[in-house]
């Protein structure tokens, strides 16, 4: 009996410490990073306000970033995100974390990777991009606007990488990862515990209902900045 009560004992404390130390990997996430998202907002034909009348299979609002393009400046005006959430609107504004609405221009959509770059007049923190190899197992965290609730914080494992032909877009290259991803996190960054961009999430795989299934898909950087130094023309 008492060693079953050692043991027992001793396993509580490691679950209390690794819980702590999860907790804390998670918080620093959010800490480094949440002043970087922004909540896209697209005012979609036959709606005068945004957060209305989305296509069918899209959600009506989005997730997207600021991020650094040409340089490694901590502040910037552009905005990346999924361009399948922007890609009918007549509009579109962002509402950042000190909860502030402004309307942004689209600069271009590539729509065969399913990216798309916003310019903002108003500068926001960039975030910082972490170009390291992904590794199958590694921690990572979503911060989304998940079915438009505003920004929020959930973490899991990268669970595969290099992912292709599964059919959301023409050119594919995804990261799959169990951290819960639901409607409106469409354009969200997945980040690395220390709060550096990984990819930005796109896409759900589900056969019956839009809601996270653990097998969510996210963009990897190589393919970003892919697309980015391909229509670097367009920005200015």
């Amino acid at each position: 009996m008492k060693i079953k009560t050692f043991y027992l004992i001793n396993l509580i404390i490691f679950l209390l410490f690794s819980f702590n130390v999860l907790a804390k990997d998670a918080s620093n996430v959010w800490i480094n990073a949440y002043k970087s998202v922004v909540t896209i907002l697209p005012t979609w034909p036959g709606y005068a306000k945004p957060g209305f009348g989305a296509p069918s299979g899209t959600a009506p609002a989005g997730t997207g970033f600021y991020i650094s393009i040409k340089n490694k400046k901590k502040t910037s005006n552009f905005i990346l995100t999924a361009a399948h959430v922007i890609q009918k609107s007549n509009s579109v504004d962002i509402k950042n974390y000190k909860n502030k609405t402004e309307s942004v221009e689209i600069i271009y959509k590539d729509t065969k990777r399913d990216i798309a770059i916003l310019r903002s007049k108003t500068k926001g923190f960039s975030v910082k991009v972490s170009m390291a190899p992904t590794i199958i197992g590694n921690k990572v965290c979503v911060i989304g606007n998940s079915f438009g609730l505003g920004p929020s914080l959930s973490c899991g494992v990268i669970s595969a990488k290099n992912r292709k032909n599964i059919g959301f877009n023409q050119i594919e290259n995804f990261i799959q990862t169990d951290a819960a991803v639901n409607p409106g996190d469409s354009g969200a960054p997945l980040l690395d515990e220390n709060g550096n961009l990984v990819g930005m999430v796109d896409a759900i795989f589900t056969k019956e209902a839009d809601i996270d299934a653990g097998v969510n898909f996210v963009i990897d950087n190589e393919l970003i900045y892919e697309s980015i130094n391909k229509n670097l023309n367009l920005i200015k």
